[in-house]
């Protein structure tokens, strides 16, 4: 097959007419277009090297509120769900938005009033939370005499009722009591996830949390299942789940899950370990106290799940065994004490930091010096609701300065890989993208936010494509050239010239596995 572009990127650079080769399923020649052109735009495909594909599917195929962004219209999504699913005995689903509710925390009442009884539990767009109704509050024997969990947090009124909001481990109050997702769900959910990330041109990816976590079973079997059956296209990385109620004694355990799990086109390599929670919540690990509404310390730093010391002896006794370890670290403690973890280990583990929020200056530097990727999720970086709303009024002025300084670990010589966390936000990596260049809410009018802190668009595009493909050890993947796999996204036009480019058809191995 010769296919001849218009425009191109190679994996690191935006090149004019293209012409490649693929015999068998690898790139076997690349140079300047000697012929009519067929596309209009090619690229390697994106590589998501954060994401949750079969949480994801699962929220579309239940009640998906992730295209919703009011109180309204999250209540009439939800009713128009019970109303079409009389059947069900709980109302599951999530992706809701906490700007829409004062202070981020949405009501019992109000979902009591749309699901007609049943119990509901709603995780958050970012699945650091989650809205629950009465009913199922009842179900856990959740009053106001319940202790908040050592991980987590019961939103309550003036009088120590809970309201209907539960932060991080106190989901688990409600989780323990969800009707089991069957194994067929699973696996419909992990292909409807493929089938979704295929239409946006993501070829491969790493999935963040294979393990038991936030009301999901362990979607290894589902992986294994498919990988087995040649259901699973993709190539893809599984990052096992660090338990963090228990210490280095697992690691035996994940050695020997590595090893069961790998096959096919399913890597069991990596292990996630979730450092902190987020801002928004007051969960994401400070190094100074969040702030009131008025401008004053508070008191509370956030949470580390793991103590430094503690995360540091995971890190060293998985590094020791060959994992690559893939940390959530939202807050500026929580990014720190990562990094002082990865002190020593093997840079060519290919180890790396997700989200990256509030990065301390004096710890930017550090990324390089330590061989450790900066995982960006780029379409966080910029004036939405839940920035102005929600963060900005805790952290304060010169921490608020510090967020997502993508600028700043390019120039200090960091190795940039991007992913998206759907089901958290879009994994559309051209929306991401554009945000990573232009600093800018696509859905609001509002500056720029930081703009000394935005990529090129070269760099932005190679973070999700060279750099992601590198992160997760494939080398022949994300870049076009000789030797090469042939995972490829075609696009409508070139979107270094123009705005608004759509994927027209994405391959793996030189095989189409989406069409517009």
């Amino acid at each position: 097959m010769i296919l001849r572009a218009a425009g191109a990127f190679d994996g690191y650079h935006h090149r004019g007419p293209t012409e490649i080769t693929v015999e068998d399923g690898r790139i076997t020649a690349v140079g300047p277009a000697t012929g009519p052109v067929d596309v209009p735009f090619l690229s390697p495909g994106f590589t998501d090297a954060h994401v949750h594909p079969v949480q994801g599917g699962l929220e579309r195929l239940r009640c998906d509120l992730s295209e919703g962004g009011t109180r309204d219209g999250y209540l009439a999504a939800i009713r128009s769900y019970a109303d079409a699913h009389r059947d069900a005995a709980w109302i599951l689903g999530g992706g809701w938005a906490m700007p829409a509710f004062p202070g981020g925390t949405p009501t019992a009442a109000d979902l009591d009033a749309v699901t007609g009884g049943r119990p509901a539990y709603l995780p958050n767009r970012d699945h650091h939370g989650a809205w629950v109704n009465s009913r199922a509050l009842e179900i856990a024997g959740i009053d106001e005499h319940t202790p908040d969990p050592f991980d987590g947090r019961i939103e309550r009124d003036a009088d120590g009722r809970p309201t209907g909001t539960l932060h991080e481990g106190a989901t688990s109050l409600v989780t323990r009591f969800l009707p089991r997702t069957t194994d067929t769900d699973y696996y419909r959910a992990l292909l409807e996830g493929q089938s979704y990330l295929h239409s946006l041109g993501v070829t491969s990816w790493q999935d963040a949390i294979v393990g038991a976590y936030s009301g999901m079973d362990d979607p290894a079997s589902t992986y294994e299942s498919a990988a087995a059956r040649g259901d699973l296209v993709s190539h893809v990385v599984g990052a096992l789940w660090w338990e963090r109620g228990r210490g280095v004694e697992q690691v035996a355990d994940l050695v020997a899950r590595r090893e069961a799990m790998t096959g096919g086109r399913f890597r069991a390599t990596t292990v996630k370990i979730m450092q902190d929670g987020v801002a928004e919540n007051g969960t994401a690990a400070m190094l100074a106290p969040y702030l009131d509404r008025s401008g004053h310390p508070t008191g509370n730093h956030g949470h580390s799940f793991l103590t430094a010391e503690a995360i540091r002896d995971a890190v060293q006794a998985l590094d020791a065994e060959g994992f690559q370890v893939h940390v959530h670290a939202i807050g500026d403690r929580g990014v720190r004490e990562a990094l002082d973890a990865f002190e020593g280990t093997d840079p060519t583990r290919r180890h790396h930091v997700a989200h990256l929020q509030l990065v301390h200056p004096d710890d930017v530097r550090r990324f390089a010096g330590l061989g450790v990727a900066a995982n960006l999720q780029m379409l966080w970086a910029c004036l939405d609701d839940q920035m102005v709303d929600l963060t900005l009024p805790v952290l304060g002025e010169e921490r608020s300065r510090w967020q997502y300084p993508f600028g700043d670990l390019h120039r200090a010589g960091a190795r940039l890989v991007a992913g998206s966390d759907w089901p958290v936000s879009t994994p559309d990596p051209l929306q991401a993208i554009e945000v990573g260049v232009t600093r800018r809410d696509p859905e609001s009018d509002r500056a720029a936010f930081l703009p000394d802190q935005a990529l090129t668009r070269e760099q932005a595009w190679a973070a999700y494509t060279s750099g992601s493909a590198w992160v997760n050890h494939r080398d022949d993947a994300g870049v076009l050239r000789p030797g090469a796999v042939a995972d490829l996204v075609v696009l409508d036009r070139d979107p270094f010239a123009e705005s608004d480019a759509r994927v027209v058809s994405t391959w793996i191995d030189g095989t189409s596995v989406y069409t517009a």
